[in-house]
């Protein structure tokens, strides 16, 4: 019987690849010849049913779990249910202020399509320009979570800031629920997501930033990336029946949409999962149709966000839809020869360069004919950033100093390590690759591989959903290892494959098949340690970090921030309606925020004027005049100044990283490098000289309002310019 299959199938693989139209009798022939599984017992349906049924049930309760904690501890970080609304506000810092600002105008709103046209016809917040916020600030959340509060009555049962909070809470329960699945997937055993869960919120200073910044855009989108992913493991498996199929597409397709909605940096992480995609086609030929019904849905997500996105030309020259066209083509192009040949192997190195050709030709011409906003303060900082490029611009040399926008740090390596997560994460990769590379150079010498791989195979890596993973990992990766910042999408990813691995027994019997391992029976060793090592993992992480938690819980903070609510009482008292403020953009956001008056810039960074608006606006701690400033000022309509002690003194951070050292760069009153030349100031540091009170300060000055940590002066009307 041997002797006869071999024939048999290098039979159907020439049928199939004879030409396109002998596809479909291949397949029949196929399906016909595969024998018809015979009826499970009742026990062994049972037993499915259960197994499935506790999982769910464990998934669930994980994400309920974790949201309540997230509830708990920010109720104990923050002692938020004793505070005014006033001292809630000011919780949310930075760009979190400005979205949830906007929640508020919606509520405020008489109706719905009017908040929407405030929104998009915003002139209301940044004097002297007119915005569309939705589109810019991707405010869809916002709108969302306005429309449910009211739509669902909750403005008679909880008050606004605890339904906003909520939700996005409640998007983080999805989000490790989705990790859990994602696990159990890959794995089998729903043992795996409950070490996913134990290691993503342990490790949760390096996997979120949900407890220092809850209205983040990444807070509201990574949700529903991860319900992508998990959808899309279940998709690329191989002995998916067709209604889990179905079911994986159409919610693969819901999330990659709402993804892209959600976050307007979504396009860039989607092009970081099609280029995984890709490299999955070129090694592993079953799941090309697969492939490329995924690329169907990006294309999809793209025009159909480009519509509702008030035409958002970004998404139409993103990178993500000038490589999945270019994979397009180059399919439709590509000929039909036998596999393992020397010709196939040169059709693919072929297919590979065009693929990457096309992607860069078609970016630049859809550059060229779609009118758009070019990010060049991205390019040049990644060029500052890599080395290539020397500047002493503020915008990019404060950008470099950021902490998020550096490489990781020891103690982010120190924490993963303590926890067990990164050795198992490293031992678990290295044998997935290995097994993937392994599996790759035999299809490509054109061997012959079994279909539906069994344990006893003890090889991981032939699973196109693992080849998948273990090259979207390492592609995130690389960017951690970076920049810090996307630490956040790659940590999780962590916590997902390093469960996976220790609990899957597949990769055990990858490794004993290596090893030749002969003493125990080898299948009979993986189930044991598949189901050991998270126990003993599990009980470690029991033992040293539950009490921890629990600690957390327990402890009563207090945010502590009196200087800042006396001056947002002050505005809110004092100032004029029509009042401009000008300052950091850190402080404009919480004015905001909290008292709705107008200011000159905003926390964002993905607008070019509103980056100069900031530079321009800092120039308050440089060495320049008091006439200098009042100019910078005046052009911008501002009637208030405030001054922040803070910045004007400060001395804790990096060396050379701080706010008046960059200026100062700028301006050319250090020497920074050998062969510049140092320009002289006369003029004292500006936030130091005004507290003075001596002319010409007074002159173009007013103080109004101090405390010890912001000094606030009013912009006089009327000045006689004097040198």
């Amino acid at each position: 019987m041997a002797e006869e299959e071999g024939p048999t199938v290098e039979l159907r693989q020439r049928k199939k690849l004879k030409s396109s139209e002998n596809k479909e009798s291949a397949k029949e022939e196929k399906i016909s010849d595969t024998p018809i599984p015979e009826k499970a017992p009742k026990h062994v349906l049972f037993q499915r049913f259960a197994k499935i049924f506790i999982g769910c049930l464990a998934a669930v309760t994980s994400g309920m779990m974790y949201a309540l904690y997230l509830s708990a501890y920010h109720e104990r970080k923050f002692w938020f249910s004793n505070r005014q609304e006033l001292e809630r506000e000011i919780t949310f810092q930075g760009d979190s202020a400005i979205y949830y600002s906007y929640y508020k105008d919606m509520l405020k709103a008489p109706s719905f399509e009017r908040g929407v046209y405030e929104l998009t016809h915003n002139n209301k917040t940044v004097s002297l320009k007119t915005i569309n916020a939705v589109q810019q600030m991707s405010l869809y959340p916002e709108l969302i979570a306005s429309v449910l509060y009211q739509a669902t009555g909750s403005n008679e049962i909880i008050e606004p800031v605890y339904f906003y909070i909520g939700i996005v809470f409640g998007l983080q329960g999805i989000y490790v629920t989705a990790l859990f699945v994602t696990s159990w997937l890959m794995s089998g055993t729903w043992l795996a997501g409950m070490l996913t869960v134990a290691w993503f919120i342990i490790n949760r200073v390096d996997t979120t930033r949900i407890e220092y910044s809850i209205p983040l855009r990444e807070n509201w989108a990574l949700p529903y990336f991860a319900c992508q992913i998990a959808a899309l493991t279940g998709y690329l498996k191989s002995n998916l029946n067709t209604y889990g199929e179905r079911f994986c597409y159409l919610l693969m397709s819901a999330s990659t949409y709402t993804f892209m909605m959600m976050w307007e940096y979504s396009h860039y992480l989607l092009f970081l999962q099609a280029i995984s995609l890709f490299l999955l086609d070129s090694f592993s030929l079953e799941q090309s149709d697969k492939v490329h019904e995924v690329y169907k849905i990006y294309i999809f997500s793209l025009f159909l966000g480009y519509l509702l996105q008030f035409e958002n030309s970004a998404l139409l020259v993103s990178p993500l839809l000038s490589l999945v066209v270019a994979l397009m083509l180059a399919k439709c192009l590509q000929l039909n020869v036998k596999k393992g040949t020397f010709i196939a192997k040169i059709m693919k190195v072929i297919n590979f360069y065009l693929v990457c050709i096309l992607t860069v030709t078609l970016n630049i011409i859809m550059k060229m004919f779609v009118p758009h906003k070019e990010n060049g303060h991205m390019l040049k900082f990644l060029e500052v950033k890599f080395g290539l490029n020397m500047t002493k611009n503020f915008t990019m040399n404060w950008l470099l100093c950021q902490e998020s926008l550096q490489a990781p740090s020891q103690d982010f390596f120190l924490r993963l390590t303590q926890s067990s997560l990164l050795p198992f994460y490293i031992l678990v990769l290295i044998i997935c690759f290995l097994s993937m590379m392994q599996v790759i150079f035999r299809r490509i010498n054109g061997k012959s591989l079994k279909e539906t791989i069994t344990l006893e195979d003890g090889r991981i890596g032939g699973r196109p959903e693992i080849i998948y993973h273990v090259i979207h990992t390492i592609l995130l990766g690389s960017l951690a290892m970076v920049i810090e910042g996307l630490k956040y999408l790659w940590t999780p990813y962590v916590c997902m494959l390093a469960a996976f691995g220790v609990c899957s027994p597949e990769l055990w019997m990858t490794l004993f098949k290596w090893l030749r391992l002969r003493t125990v029976h080898p299948v009979l060793l993986a189930l044991i340690l598949s189901m050991a090592v998270p126990t003993i993992i599990g009980l470690s992480l029991w033992k040293e970090f539950f009490p921890r938690l629990m600690t957390e819980l327990m402890e009563l903070q207090e945010f502590y921030d009196p200087d800042t609510v006396e001056l947002m009482t002050w505005i809110k008292r004092q100032a004029p309606v029509a009042a401009v403020f000008a300052g950091s953009p850190q402080l404009m956001g919480a004015i905001k925020l909290c008292t709705g008056w107008m200011v000159t810039s905003l926390p964002l960074y993905n607008d070019d004027d509103l980056l100069k608006r900031n530079e321009n606006i800092y120039q308050i701690y440089s060495k320049r005049s008091a006439e200098d400033i009042y100019k910078i000022l005046t052009s911008y309509k501002a009637n208030y100044l405030i001054v922040e002690d803070a910045i004007c003194n400060e001395v804790g951070t990096m060396r050379g990283c701080r706010v008046k050292d960059l200026l100062d760069i700028a301006n050319g009153h250090v020497v920074c490098e050998e062969g510049d030349k140092l320009t002289y100031s006369k003029y004292g540091r500006f936030c130091h000289e005004v507290k003075i009170n001596y002319s010409p300060y007074v002159n173009y000055f007013t103080r109004v309002y101090w405390n010890r940590s912001y000094f606030v002066y009013k912009i006089n009307t009327v000045i006689s310019f004097q040198s």
